[in-house]
């Protein structure tokens, strides 16, 4: 089965997008449980040090690095999963 590389490509930085907008919402409506889901994530790295809590002004930037990554990355898959299961 062939799959198409823009729309896997385009529905997996949409994806992203949206996760990244909520966990963006989570860090500033939550953000003590935010830092513990973190850390949790970074086997209990302590990341006091360099926490912002509240997105700042990067927060469009990170969303379009984010979705452009995403995007390349789900295309160079889909182009790879084509290849190899010819």
């Amino acid at each position: 089965m062939k799959l198409n590389e823009s729309s896997w490509a385009n529905a997996s930085a949409v994806t992203v997008g949206i996760i990244y907008v909520f966990c963006a919402a989570a860090v500033a409506i939550l953000p003590g449980f935010s830092r513990t889901v973190a850390q949790s994530w970074f086997h209990g790295m302590d990341l006091a040090a360099i926490w912002t809590g509240a997105p700042r002004g990067n927060f469009v930037i990170g969303l379009l690095t984010a979705m452009v990554g995403t995007w390349l990355v789900g295309r160079v898959f889909v182009g790879l999963y084509n290849r190899f299961s010819k």
